[in-house]
């Protein structure tokens, strides 16, 4: 989809599928590959990645589960902040048969606000299988 509109993306992945010929594939595929055994977090490594890069697309779903989950990770909005890059927010409605990339986030520091502005976005979407999807209480 984001190629589509013109954009690019990347994705996080283990550092050791980075190895001749796979890792220049996943590379050109938008592949960031991370070191999950070193003592720095992933999200300090995704922020250093970010701010030495020229350009850099992140994609990350965060509920991270394929089951109701309303404690979404907060990884991508601290690697955002981290990197002074905005948020854009991507949903894909299966009920409708859409995709919509309209609304951007600029983490303004208030984590609980900006987590609630994310969520609210997307509570009326739907997934293939909604009962899978949770935004939790959202005041």
């Amino acid at each position: 989809f984001m190629g589509a509109i013109g954009r690019e993306t990347g994705f996080m992945m283990k550092k050791d599928w980075f190895f001749w010929p796979l890792g220049p594939i996943f590379r050109w595929m938008g592949g960031i590959p991370v070191d999950r055994s070193r003592k720095t977090s992933l999200v300090d490594q995704m922020i250093k990645i970010a701010k030495s890069s020229q350009k850099f697309h992140l994609a990350i779903t965060p509920e991270g589960t394929r089951k109701a989950n309303p404690n979404w990770k907060k990884g991508f909005y601290y690697i955002a902040q981290g990197a002074g890059l905005p948020i854009i927010l991507v949903a894909i409605d299966y009920e409708k048969k859409c995709i919509t990339a309209e609304k951007v986030i600029h983490p303004s520091g208030d984590l609980d606000k900006d987590m609630r502005e994310v969520k609210l976005y997307y509570k009326n979407f739907k997934g293939k299988y909604p009962e899978n999807f949770s935004i939790g209480k959202v005041e």
